[in-house]
């Protein structure tokens, strides 16, 4: 499968760990602001990322993409069966990919891509995001996290990864979250990002940060 997009996007993270969870190779072709191969400009008609080419199955939007993979591997369960879990799994999914990611990325976009873009970034913005936007989200998983430390079924979901996907990249250039203060989120993330899964797409995207954070 080909994923197209750029692989410091929260979205596309969550989408190629899912994959390498699920044993699904993937291989990543770079695209986004209107710039990619025919099969991301077919398949993302609309310009978002990522996008999925399987053959001549053409597919746009992390969750489509995940709810198509997830389709043709079942094991292991990521998305739980039983129905209250799973409504929470999904719940957590647009958690992460509205709210938690619509803070995020005042933070993200205007502290490290905005420069990489030659746009002006508003540093005020940011500013605002990490004091006012982001307590809220981490007050609200310090209360949801259980002693087990994962969202849903005392195991790792994609709930734990699409929550966590928008965090990482607001923990690449801000350091407001305090362990002392949010200590579940804090070991929770930890242990999302000591996945192997997750740790690989992270260290494949570490050049790309850095060069964004370096500008």
């Amino acid at each position: 499968m080909i994923i197209h997009g750029a692989r410091v996007s929260p979205f596309v993270r969550k989408v190629l760990v899912f994959a390498a969870e699920k044993g699904i190779e993937t291989e990543v072709r770079m695209a986004g602001f209107g710039r990619g191969d025919p099969g991301y400009l077919e398949g993302s008609p609309f310009g978002k990322i990522p996008a999925l080419e399987d053959g001549d199955f053409l597919l746009c939007d992390s969750t489509a993409i995940i709810t198509y993979m997830d389709a043709l591997r079942r094991e292991p369960n990521l998305i739980p069966t039983e129905a209250r879990a799973r409504a929470r799994t999904i719940w957590f999914e647009e958690f992460g990919d509205t709210i938690a990611q619509q803070a995020g990325q005042k933070i993200f976009f205007n502290r490290a891509v905005a420069k990489r873009l030659k746009r002006e970034p508003d540093l005020a913005a940011a500013d605002r995001a990490e004091a006012e936007e982001m307590p809220k989200i981490y007050d609200y998983l310090e209360k949801m996290l259980p002693e087990s430390g994962w969202l849903v079924e005392d195991r790792f979901t994609l709930a734990d990864l699409a929550a966590a996907c928008p965090i990482i990249n607001v923990g690449y250039c801000s350091d407001g979250l305090d362990a002392g203060r949010w200590p579940r989120v804090a070991a929770w993330l930890a242990a999302v990002k000591a996945r192997p899964s997750v740790a690989a797409a992270m260290e494949e995207e570490a050049t790309a940060v850095r060069a964004m954070l370096d500008n």
